[in-house]
């Protein structure tokens, strides 16, 4: 789904882009904490040695095949 017209698109990037990497690095992390503090929030209370496992699969679940994204979670309980 696409509800930003191409003008506030091309304003957004060329604004974005006036920015120096160090700013667009620092903005990028600050929005992956965000969204990482949101997630937490919804996955509850839990700190259970599965709770690693969950973050992944929410984060990163979709990036890697199934046959990686298992070796990656069996890491996890393992070392968690």
């Amino acid at each position: 789904m696409k509800d930003t017209s191409a003008a506030m698109a091309h304003l957004q990037r060329r604004l974005l882009m006036e920015r120096s990497a160090a700013e667009r690095l620092k903005m990028g992390c600050s929005m992956f904490d965000a969204a990482r503090t949101l997630m937490r929030a919804g996955l509850g209370t839990d700190r259970s040695p599965d709770l690693r496992v969950r973050i992944f699969e929410r984060t990163y679940g979709r990036d890697f095949d199934p046959t990686t994204a298992a070796r990656i979670v069996a890491h996890l309980r393992q070392t968690g």
